[in-house]
């Protein structure tokens, strides 16, 4: 794999420079897929500190497994300080593909983990049952809830920000439709039977929609922030976070102590934007 211009998130950051460390006390001293692996079990935020709890991975015995692993080609890239196996670079690479896959754009911790289970980079140091259940709590999209009760708010852009108007609904539909998926237009075009829809819209220059959010209005639960989207050449001017911020201001003002973030898939950003944190996971059996 090639160099690649690519930005991964904060916690990837930290990640990849802990796999890092632990190569460099490693007897090549050469960053495995081991050790990255590693370097999210470090890490207790997010998803990743319900991996430690629902498995029985051992660190020690990953370490102990990575050092047999003798014949390996190596190659230097710009994302990595020291050298990396030729493995570890797919699966950076597939990684990259989750996250094009998935309209984001940034790298994180979840195409990580899911590029590592699929490219069968693990499959040496993990039983089937354990790598399902990486699968399962760390790779997908999860509920998070944050503290309206003594939340302080954040000054926000409100440039282009506004609620949505009845007017808006058939163009607006179709926005949504064509950006993200039939699932959420249906959410939101039901959303339109209300008087008021709780939904706020942003707009570009040109008043066209870039984005949106809501709340109250996924399958009639109260409380539940979500869906929200931004189209990716937008999400770099923080149109994301305003909207958050304009949702949860009203969710606090019903009365709401907490807002539920439903089915969070960038976790980072809502851990930085409003002090999220996942729920936990109860249960992982089938």
């Amino acid at each position: 794999m090639e160099n690649i211009d690519v930005r991964f998130t904060s916690r990837m950051q930290r990640i990849i420079r802990n796999a890092e460390r632990e190569a460099l006390q490693s007897k090549a001293g050469i960053v495995k897929s081991a050790h990255l692996l590693i370097a999210c079990l470090y890490e207790k935020g997010g998803a990743l500190g319900d991996l430690i709890l629902h498995t029985d991975i051992s660190l020690n015995s990953i370490r102990d497994t990575a050092e047999l692993t003798n014949a390996y080609q190596t190659m230097k890239v710009d994302y990595f300080d020291r050298l990396i196996t030729v493995e570890v670079a797919k699966v950076i690479d597939v990684a990259v593909n989750y996250m094009n896959h998935y309209n984001q754009i940034f790298v994180n911790e979840g195409h990580l983990l899911k590029a590592l289970i699929t490219t069968k980079a693990l499959d040496s140091y993990l039983s089937r049952k354990t790598r399902e259940i990486i699968l399962r709590l760390g790779t997908t999209s999860r509920d998070m809830f944050t503290h309206l009760g003594n939340y302080t708010f954040p000054v926000i852009n409100t440039k282009g920000i506004r609620k949505v108007r009845l007017e808006d609904e058939e163009i607006f539909v179709a926005f949504v439709k064509e950006n993200f998926s039939q699932e959420w237009a249906s959410t939101i075009k039901s959303a339109f039977m209300l008087i008021e829809p709780s939904i706020y819209v942003a707009l570009d220059e040109n008043e066209k929609f870039i984005g949106f959010a809501a709340y109250d209005i996924y399958q009639n639960k109260k409380g539940y922030f979500g869906p929200m989207g931004v189209v990716t050449s937008n999400r770099a001017n923080r149109a994301g976070y305003a909207l958050l911020h304009h949702c949860l201001k009203d969710m606090k003002e019903v009365g709401y102590e907490y807002a539920i973030i439903g089915g969070a898939g960038p976790i980072e950003f809502y851990e930085k934007a409003c002090n999220a944190v996942v729920i936990p996971s109860v249960s992982v059996s089938n």
